[in-house]
């Protein structure tokens, strides 16, 4: 039997919250609440003062991603009330409204809730945050929250918990309102779908995906959502020069692909010039480090190291979804990194697609032997901006951990667009330099460079690298090396790929057409 879909569906309509007759009725507080709001009287009324019981025995502080529940008189319309903390007013932020969500949405699907209803304070709703930007967020975090990797786990039975499919009301006070809100569920939710394909395929294991499979997946999605693919193998990669990504690849039988997928919606279909954007994506399906090989450890992670590529693949899909009038390139450089009598070696020296040639000196820093490849092709299509994503060096994670990427880059005005898509977004970025002292550290005596440097000031070394490979075109460089795939839950959202970067990229690619 066929594993059910996880459906979450956000709307909007004018109503009022006493009224919503469902299986949980959310409110949203803000901290330290000690008075029922106005908006929220007449169903504190209609539940015989549960609300405003809660508050005075002070049960409930209304930090964010709290929650209360309480059970309502027979003739109310909801069974339960869920009251969700908002944290403090002057601190709030979309990013703690998709937490919070997230938190309550996962705390309901416990409780087989099937139908929500969702109100929010007045005062947010007129503060300097947009109505539509509140609806993308609950949407995004309702989306997120709900999704479980449990593909290998037997077929949930009919036990009374959790529900396959939800449905999501956002309440507005008029019907104005409630059209706006339903503009903003709808881009949460095409991007936060987005966020789930890339977590889907990240989280399969490398039995599963491999570059071929990987490969297949992409035609799947392309046909899905009306995108172009074209698959180059190993005998196109040897024709086409791209000796950085086979010297990686050629060590395992699932020999590697460089996936390219194309979204064009220009009036038209015009290609007059080259892409608006191309966005590039590591997938290393599973690294075991080469010859350098990793410690065991945790090596069972490493097959989170596709998740650049896998964002890609998340991006291309909502931005084919949103409509978005750019033309749009994804490239997607994929291979298995093991060891045999054909993996490149510490030594070696690999003249790349370019024509610059690399000495070795780690197996284990075989991210940016991909992308150096994916990028010099990208340069060829002559794109207004380049942005690549990759797992690529703990260096980055050790400085920012879970809570930022790493953000790096040759032109202001594209990392000023970034910075602004990371506050919209929630995905959370640092710019940390990557200039000429730090490319001068990645020159070898006996070729043009070598792919690692001293251990200080890795992940700006290894962008310096990158930076050898755009010629110039404006250029983003994002290191998810930890944000990618934290190993503990989070109240608001499962353990495994997070899909970090996928709404990033993606408003600022809402943003060259806003």
């Amino acid at each position: 039997m066929a594993r059910q879909i996880i459906q979450t569906i956000i709307t909007a309509q004018q109503g009022q919250p006493h009224q919503f007759k469902g299986d949980i009725l959310m409110l949203g507080l803000y901290n330290d609440t000690k008075q029922v709001p106005g908006e929220y009287v007449l169903v504190d009324k209609a539940a015989d003062g549960a609300i405003g019981h809660l508050l005075e025995i002070g049960d409930f502080a209304g930090k964010s991603c709290e929650n209360a529940i309480l059970y309502t008189p027979g003739n109310f319309g909801c069974r339960r009330i869920m009251v969700v903390g908002l944290g403090e007013k002057e601190k709030f932020e979309p990013e703690i409204l998709r937490q919070t969500i997230g938190t309550a949405v996962r705390a309901a699907d416990k409780l087989a809730a099937g139908k929500i209803g969702l109100a929010l304070p007045a005062e947010m709703l007129d503060g300097k945050f947009k109505t539509e930007r509140i609806a993308q967020a609950v949407s995004e975090g309702a989306i997120a929250g709900r999704y479980e990797f449990e593909d290998y786990l037997p077929e949930k039975k009919e036990n009374g918990k959790s529900s396959p499919k939800t449905q999501i009301t956002l309440l507005a006070v008029n019907a104005s309102q409630a059209k706006i809100f339903d503009q903003g569920c709808k881009i949460g939710s095409v991007l936060a779908q987005g966020q789930n394909v890339a977590r889907m395929i990240a989280n399969k294991p490398a039995n599963e995906i491999n570059p071929p499979t990987l490969a297949r997946e992409a035609q799947r999605l392309a046909k899905q959502f009306g995108l172009h693919c074209k698959i180059y193998d190993d005998r196109e990669l040897l024709r086409m020069k791209m000796n950085a990504i086979l010297a990686v690849g050629n060590s395992s039988a699932s020999k590697p692909r460089l996936i390219l997928l194309e979204y064009n919606g220009r009036r038209g279909g015009a290609k007059t010039k080259g892409p608006d954007v191309i966005v590039v994506g590591k997938a290393v399906t599973f690294d075991s480090g080469g010859i350098d090989l990793k410690p065991s450890p945790k090596m069972e992670l490493m097959k989170f190291d596709k998740c650049g590529g896998c964002d890609v693949l998340g991006i291309m899909t909502a931005a084919a979804r949103l409509k978005l009038p750019l033309r749009v390139v994804g490239l997607i450089p994929s291979a298995e990194n093991l060891i045999s009598d054909t993996c490149y070696r510490p030594g070696d020296i690999v003249r790349t697609c370019s024509g610059k040639t690399v000495e070795i000196l780690s197996t284990d820093a075989e991210g940016r032997m991909l992308l150096c490849d994916a990028l010099t092709l990208a340069v060829k299509m002559k794109p207004d901006a380049i942005v690549d994503l990759a797992t690529l060096t703990g260096a980055c994670a050790v400085a920012l951990g879970e809570h930022y990427a790493g953000l790096f880059g040759n032109d202001d005005s594209l990392l000023n667009k970034f910075k602004a898509a990371a506050e919209l977004s929630g995905e959370r970025v640092w710019h940390l330099p990557s200039g000429p002292e730090y490319l001068e550290q990645m020159k070898s005596k006996i070729a043009d460079l070598k792919n690692v440097g001293v251990r200080e000031g890795g992940a700006s070394m290894a962008a310096a690298f990158l930076g050898e490979f755009v010629d110039g075109i404006p250029w983003v460089h994002l290191d998810i090396a930890c944000v990618a795939k934290p190993d503990t839950d989070k109240p608001w959202r499962d353990s495994g790929a997070t899909g970090f970067g996928v709404r990033l990229v993606l408003e600022y690619l809402r943003s060259l057409v806003s």
